[in-house]
């Protein structure tokens, strides 16, 4: 009996992660699994219901995924994908290996101790997301949700009542560490609001420009070696920890054009379908002129759940109107967190781009109706 025992407590022991957790972050799905990335949807509140959890609907799909699948919980539960993602940061406390960013246009409303905030951004980046690494890998969480997440300080995971109503998107990618640099050098182009960060001393060395966005409110004049000249934008592959290659496309304040028109549907060399927040002034209308489509989508049903309007989307995403090809890895789509009109034209922000098959697929189907160039309305 006593060597039983023994042998239970051993087990305890070795299946029980210390308090603050010993294992890498990572992005998780509903499942509880480590995963190399997700594509998280928040569906808008349905009208007509008074249920709050209607607003909290959402879809998921990760590697390995056929296409979306409903999510096990709702988008506050700490053990949906969101959740236990970005949970991480809060059950890790004062931890000296591991270094996060949160940003956000739109900071959360409280600044942990339950004192009200300034939550002014019409300067500086329109960028939401957070970073959250130690010495071994991490993840990037780009997003549209404003006033999210919560600082480190409040304790614990939540999603803001103001992401409710209207559809949000979330990309989340594992990456190894050395990525980490890269991604530091993507966000000082993108000028964005930190509001809550930390990078200890055993990190900052190894990953200087994250070191450098967690301490400046705003930057400017990027300058990136080996060429050490202003940066308005730039395009990087990054390669997750399983080894898929993303492209992030981050602009500046000095770009002064529209993302994906002037630049995303050139370099993909694919006509795009943009889905954006609508319900702000200076709307770029749909534009077929330097030999690329670009059309604003109207009217939109991910996975077939139900059928919105863009007006109700507060989602920033592309899509490739085509595979790209046989036998490539068929489409487009990039997940970001700029709009399309003219005041963005001159803020930073940017995108993230994968060509999936299914990840196409889920997107591609989701788009009914767009813009057409010259207006009115065609099916896209």
């Amino acid at each position: 009996m006593q060597e039983i025992m023994i042998l239970l407590l051993s087990l305890l022991i070795f299946f029980v992660p210390l308090e603050g957790g010993s294992s890498s972050i990572s992005c998780y799905n509903d499942q509880g699994d480590a995963v190399d990335w997700f594509y998280l949807y928040k569906l808008p509140k349905q009208d007509g219901t008074k249920s709050p959890e209607k607003g909290e609907m959402y879809l998921l799909l990760d590697k390995g995924s056929e296409g979306w699948t409903d999510g096990k919980v709702t988008v506050n539960d700490t053990t949906g994908a969101l959740g236990r993602t970005v949970g991480q940061l809060y059950s890790q406390g004062k931890n000296s290996e591991v270094a996060y960013i949160l940003y956000n246009d739109q900071r959360p409303t409280e600044d942990g101790g339950g004192r009200r905030v300034d939550n002014s951004g019409s300067s500086g980046g329109h960028t939401k997301g957070v970073v959250l690494l130690d010495k071994n890998q991490g993840f990037w969480l780009v997003h549209s949700t404003p006033h999210f997440p919560p600082v480190r300080q409040a304790g614990e995971f939540s999603y803001p009542s103001s992401g409710v109503t209207n559809g949000q998107n979330f990309i989340c990618v594992t990456y190894p560490l050395d990525r980490f640099q890269t991604i530091g050098e993507q966000l000082q182009i993108n000028q964005p609001h930190v509001y809550d960060c930390d990078i200890p001393e055993s990190l900052a060395s190894l990953v200087p420009a994250l070191a450098a966005v967690c301490g400046k409110k705003r930057l400017s004049d990027v300058h990136i070696a080996p060429h050490n000249k202003p940066v308005s934008n730039r395009s990087v592959t990054l390669t997750s920890k399983d080894g898929t290659d993303f492209i992030s496309f981050a602009k500046g304040a000095s770009f002064d054009n529209d993302l994906y028109h002037s630049w995303v549907a050139p370099s993909l060399q694919s006509d795009l379908l943009v889905q954006f927040w609508i319900r702000s002034s200076g709307i770029l209308p749909s534009d077929c002129s330097l030999g690329w489509k670009v059309l604003d989508i109207e009217l939109i049903s991910p996975g077939k759940a139900f059928t919105f309007k863009a007006s109700q989307d507060h989602s920033k995403w592309a899509v490739s109107t085509e595979a790209a090809g046989r036998g490539v890895g068929g489409g487009w789509v990039c997940v970001g967190d700029i709009n399309r009109n003219k005041a963005e034209e001159k803020r930073g922000g940017g995108t993230v781009c994968l060509r999936h098959p299914a990840v196409w697929k889920a997107y591609r189907t989701a788009a009914l109706q767009c813009e057409a160039c010259g207006g009115g309305t065609v099916q896209c």
